[in-house]
């Protein structure tokens, strides 16, 4: 009897340093590349970082028998420094998966550096849909939007409410001009007409001439194809205009909870948007979202959420595997339902785009607030499978033709 529990236990021994050794360095290490003072902070930044931190701690602080560790660095909105960072984090570091990564600049030269050393990277606050067409690659994900989400989504929801006739003020650089050219497309396929489109330098003080042209066409929405301090000055000088009073309805088609807050409601009332997560949702956002905000001093944006539960995904597949090799790590991933705070049976495609129900939610106006951080009414629930450029249309090689 005293064999066979020694021989039991030195199975057990034996098991669980094999499960341990497969995972590199005895560490499971994340590191969130973020903005932490420039445009990018309030949408991610220091509080994409509270939510991975979260993930961590209802994970237990570890997985796989080992612990969970975060490291953070702030890439300035600078390829060559985002570049800098995750290059030392994968090669010297041992980082095993990097998130988050708003800009898009920084987000694509990430991409090629992941690609190279077949590395996990998920995108939470990067809107470039070349993620997920033209650049994708096994190993990386798009989680939480894109161009042509918050564009095609808003579109196709506001069509429905047969506002037909669109004007387009676009940032002039390619975020904004894709984003333009997925709300044209879906425009006119759905029966409605774009009366002109307008296009301004990035960093854009005054939006007076724009805004009054665009309500001279008597169209019935004016949509936003831009982001940033252009988004919110537009959205002001919109008020200023009078066009909370009346005439088109304004869209915004990158625009997150942070900017609302940042804005104002005098200013932001009205105003249509496309969200992939709103705190005061469900019970359960509910609850999630208090949390946070005693820890962060704001409620989460759609890409802080998508943070967490990116998190939270890749820490499910590391259990389940006891491994952290990417490739295995992925294909978990992608065969794996996501159900957590922030989507509901979503699931990733060939892509790499996570897939998820998003929502249409117009801002309130100062009267309608009942308590903080109460800004916005659901519209509607936008179908998970309209969110999403169709793969038919995909350039990203993985997609089979």
């Amino acid at each position: 009897m005293r064999r066979l529990t020694l021989a039991f236990l030195t199975y057990c021994v034996m098991g669980g340093t094999a499960a341990v050794a497969q995972i590199s360095g005895g560490v499971v290490r994340i590191g969130i590349a973020t903005d932490y003072s420039g445009i990018f902070a309030g949408l991610s930044g220091p509080g994409g970082r509270v939510a991975a931190r979260m993930a961590i701690d209802d994970f237990g602080g570890k997985v796989a028998g080992v612990p969970v560790e975060l490291v953070a660095a702030d890439h300035q909105n600078k390829a060559d420094i985002g570049s800098a960072i995750v290059r030392r984090w994968y090669d010297e570091d041992g980082v095993d998966l990097v998130m988050d990564v708003p800009n898009s600049s920084v987000a694509l030269a990430v991409q090629a550096i992941a690609r190279e050393r077949r590395k996990l990277v998920v995108y939470a606050g990067s809107g470039t849909a070349d993620l997920t067409g033209k650049a994708c690659m096994p190993t990386g994900f798009q989680w939480v939007w894109d161009t042509y989400s918050v564009a095609a989504s808003t579109a196709r929801a506001i069509l429905e409410e047969k506002l037909r006739k669109w004007y387009v003020i676009a940032a002039d650089y390619s975020f904004g001009q894709a984003m333009a050219a997925d709300l044209a497309k879906v425009v006119e396929t759905q029966g409605g007409t774009v009366l002109g489109v307008t296009k301004h330098p990035v960093n854009t003080a005054d939006f007076s001439s724009f805004i009054l042209q665009a309500q001279a066409t008597g169209s019935d929405v004016i949509a936003l194809a831009n982001g940033g301090a252009d988004m919110i000055n537009a959205v002001k000088q919109f008020a200023e205009f009078g066009g909370n009073a009346g005439g088109p309805k304004l869209a915004g088609m990158a625009v997150f909870i942070s900017d609302v807050h940042g804005i104002g409601l005098e200013s932001a009332q009205g105003l249509i948007l496309t969200t992939g997560f709103y705190w005061d949702r469900t019970e359960e956002t509910r609850a999630w979202s208090k949390r946070f905000h005693q820890l962060h001093g704001a409620m989460p944006t759609m890409a802080q959420a998508g943070v967490y539960s990116a998190v939270t995904h890749y820490l499910k597949a590391v259990e389940t595997l006891g491994t952290d090799d990417p490739e295995k790590i992925a294909a978990k991933m992608r065969e794996t339902k996501v159900n957590d705070i922030f989507a509901k049976d979503g699931f990733i495609r060939e892509d790499g785009r996570m897939v998820h129900d998003m929502y249409l939610v117009q801002v309130k106006s100062p009267k309608e607030v009942q308590y903080p951080w109460d800004y916005y009414r659901i519209l509607r629930t936008i179908p998970a499978v309209d969110t999403v450029r169709p793969l038919a249309e995909s350039q990203c090689p993985l997609v089979a033709k």
